[in-house]
């Protein structure tokens, strides 16, 4: 769980600020949209696979230019 303590003098903003980068490193974001919702097993593998080649695809692309 991130937790930022307001320093003296700190304003309540840039306490929000060191918050929200704290959050993002540890990726709580993106583990709560993950655990959102129950995939089945299957459809956990389809959508690995998608993202599988949609990088590919991307850094194919990236290769040819």
């Amino acid at each position: 769980m991130a937790e930022v303590l307001v320093q003296d003098g700190e304003t309540l903003e840039s306490a929000l600020r060191r918050f929200k980068r704290k959050v993002q490193q540890e990726d709580i974001i993106k583990e709560i949209k993950r655990h959102s919702f129950y995939l089945k097993p299957g459809e956990k593998r389809r959508v690995k696979e998608a993202l599988a080649r949609k990088r590919n695809r991307k850094r194919k692309s990236r290769d040819i230019e």
